[in-house]
């Protein structure tokens, strides 16, 4: 038998968006502004929450989470990319591969487990207003936030730990603009069962509990909204949940082209696609959607305006 090859990878290469030569530059340019536009929204909502007091609630601080969360997932993998575009080095060392799978699943999980907090956050204020402030206290936010961010830390240790220990055969190329966990098991000589077993085990203990708690927290807050008799109050109550609701949706809508598709469907192009969408479109739109279907951080946003014109008078 001829052997195998089995080769101690030292390095990948990412192909980036390589089979549009022409547009280095033009894609180089629009995922600067992307990710100048997602910075500058994230902390905008992070500086508001912090220095305006009407802002010092549990959905602004869940809210904050998240804005942390959108910066430190597109920080993984778009500079990177405009490196590609620009200056054409696509090599990337195993230990930078594999620690940009590392933070990129923490993002994931983390977003699936802050939007759960953030869904019973909103059930609890709709559902049971005269209990939201002894229910959602300080030191239950704290609790939920903490470890939210411990878990999301601790899970994708397993995944990048066993991963970092697989053979990978050349050619070392990965067809995507980051290091994706399903593209590095496609190069991979080992056998993936153990990683594909995890992966079920993760999803049936955390991804599917979550998304059946945010799902039946908007059954009841729905429900409770059609019970309100004026359509005033429907209105008022319906724009509380609105901005997480639809943030729930353009993530789970992303996560399901990305993950979740029949395996016939999937294409290198299309799982780049879904890719990009859930890092730049959802980390992109967060701010934007809780700035303008919010009234209270429409106001601290306006007071801050305000604030600037008169110092500058």
């Amino acid at each position: 038998m001829e052997d195998e090859n089995y080769t101690s990878v030292t390095e990948f290469i990412i192909l980036g968006f390589s089979e549009f030569p022409e547009l280095q530059i033009p894609l180089f340019l629009f995922f600067l502004l992307i990710y100048l536009i997602i910075l500058m929204g994230n902390l905008t909502i992070i500086t508001l929450t912090c220095l305006d007091p009407r802002l010092h609630t549990p959905m602004y601080f869940f809210l904050c989470n998240l804005s942390v969360l959108d910066i430190s997932c597109t920080s993984v993998t778009l500079p990177k990319l405009l490196d590609i575009c620009l200056t054409k080095k696509q090599h990337i060392s195993t230990v930078g591969c594999f620690t940009q799978v590392y933070f990129f699943m923490i993002s994931l999980c983390d977003e699936f487990l802050l939007l759960t907090v953030m869904a019973y956050d909103r059930y609890v204020a709709i559902c049971h207003p005269l209990h939201y402030s002894v229910i959602m206290n300080p030191r239950l936010c704290i609790l939920m936030v903490t470890g939210t961010w411990i878990f999301g830390f601790l899970e994708p240790m397993t995944h990048t730990v066993l991963m970092s220990h697989f053979s990978y055969c050349r050619p070392n190329v990965i067809n995507h603009f980051l290091c994706d966990v399903s593209a590095l098991l496609k190069l991979s000589c080992t056998s993936t069962s153990t990683i594909d077993h995890l992966s079920y085990v993760l999803a049936m203990l955390v991804m599917f509990p979550c998304f059946l708690l945010t799902l039946t927290s908007y059954v009841y807050i729905i429900s409770a909204i059609l019970r309100i008799r004026s359509s005033e109050g429907r209105r008022k109550a319906f724009s509380t949940c609105s901005s997480h609701l639809m943030v729930v949706i353009l993530f789970y809508v992303t996560l399901t082209g990305l993950y979740i598709r029949p395996t016939s469907t999937q294409s290198v192009d299309h799982n780049k696609f879904y890719a990009l969408l859930y890092n730049v479109l959802i980390p992109l739109f967060n701010p934007i959607i809780y700035s303008l279907k919010n009234r209270q951080m429409k106001e601290a946003i306006g007071k801050v305006v305000i604030r600037k014109q008169s110092l500058n008078v």
